[in-house]
């Protein structure tokens, strides 16, 4: 997923609002907002870059990795309800370094801190109609953000993706989700069912032709999960599946890249499609988008754009930003056989954070090798609202 312009905007207000808060009890967002408008270069300096494949080691890499300037840790899932209504969510945990390995320095204070942190939080309810959205900021510091590779955690604050012991030998590692904010809340038990997914070239994604312009990139595609949602103050016993993706990188998209569409869909067949593709500011497609056809039995066949056509059937036009979005899609991946027609489960599902973005739950219908398939999904859609050039 090619999220990075985006994140290091985001990373970067972050940043600025923990330095603001150090220093005034309530500063104005309209400042944040105009000294990452004003952001025109960042220093990368001293970190650790992606410039080829690398084995990767678990449970460790699913830990913090400060020698690159940024990763993520991004859940989201299609979830129904014992009567029926259909939920959406998203957790998302970004970690974003203040300094470089080489420039750091104990510091004696427990909020000594050069490490930031932030998270989304977002359900979509169908039967409600609406979209919560949700936006946190915290230091890697004092207990209030972190990650850790063994057992595995990330938090922020009380939101929180955490290993708990299993509850059979069917399941040896299980995952526990908490996030909520007013009277919206979610509680999910994460097993995993396939085991991780390495995208790109076993786990090397690249974004651009630079040397480093990559990413390390790993996914777990199809989770069982269950638990409890609470909207419109009653909770739902739910259950449904999730899937997480993991990046960790030091690297920006390329200043002619102004968005991205990505999509996460997992097929009724046992089957999984990623697909990622960046706009550039002519109109155009990248040549570095890519995409990922998972097997029911968890091999992979990596995409490039020749093996993708993506048709926009339909459009949605945010009230708040103006946004003009894409609001259903007709996928096909010729080659294999496949089809899909995507809808999204309500149009409205604007992250309203500080740079806004769309990104909602969908489902699927369609056909693989001639046999009807259906499955559900989310969509990421940066750039609409905002271009993302020039953002960090």
């Amino acid at each position: 997923m090619t999220r990075r312009t985006y994140l290091y905007a985001m990373l970067l207000l972050a940043a600025i609002a923990v330095l603001a808060w150090l220093l005034w009890p309530r500063p104005p967002v309209p400042v944040a907002a105009s000294l990452v408008a004003e952001a025109a270069a960042e220093d990368t300096t001293g970190f650790a870059r992606v410039e080829r494949p690398r084995p990767l080691v678990f449970p460790a890499d699913q830990g913090p990795h400060e020698d690159f300037q940024t990763e993520w840790w991004y859940y989201t899932g299609n979830l129904t309800a014992e009567t029926g209504e259909h939920f959406g969510y998203q957790l998302t945990f970004f970690r974003r370094a203040l300094t470089s390995p080489a420039q750091r320095s104990e510091r004696a204070s427990a909020w000594a801190a050069n490490q930031v942190y932030m998270a989304h939080f977002a359900i979509t309810d169908v039967a409600g109609g609406t979209h919560h959205s949700f936006e946190r900021f915290a230091r890697g510091a004092a207990g209030l953000a972190g990650a850790q590779a063994d057992p595995f955690r990330v938090w922020l604050e009380d939101w929180s993706v955490a290993q708990v012991p299993p509850s059979s030998s069917e399941f040896p590692q299980a995952s526990r989700l908490l996030a909520s904010s007013g009277d919206v809340s979610l509680d999910l038990t994460l097993r995993d069912l396939k085991g991780i997914i390495l995208q790109g070239d076993r786990g090397y994604s690249r974004k651009g032709p630079k040397p480093g312009n990559a990413s390390l990139y790993f996914s777990q595609t199809r989770i069982a999960s269950e638990g409890a949602v609470t909207v419109r103050g009653k909770t739902y016993r739910v259950s449904g599946l999730s899937w997480m993706d993991r990046e960790i990188s030091t690297s920006a998209l390329g200043p002619e890249q102004i968005g991205w569409d990505w999509f996460s869909l997992q097929l009724s067949d046992g089957s999984e499609l990623m697909v990622y593709l960046m706009r550039r500011g002519d109109g155009g497609i990248d040549p570095f988008s890519s995409g990922t056809l998972i097997a029911p039995d968890g091999t992979t066949r990596q995409l490039t754009t020749e093996d993708i056509a993506l048709q926009v059937t339909g459009r949605w036009r945010s009230p708040r930003t103006g946004g003009d979005y894409p609001a259903g899609w007709l996928l096909s991946v010729p080659s294999a056989g496949l089809r899909l027609t995507i809808t999204p489960w309500l149009a409205d599902q604007e992250m309203d954070v500080s740079l806004p973005y769309w990104e909602g739950a969908v489902k699927v219908a369609g056909a693989a090798g001639g046999r009807e398939i259906t499955g559900a999904g989310y969509v990421e859609l940066a750039g609409y609202a905002k271009s993302m050039q020039g953002q960090f």
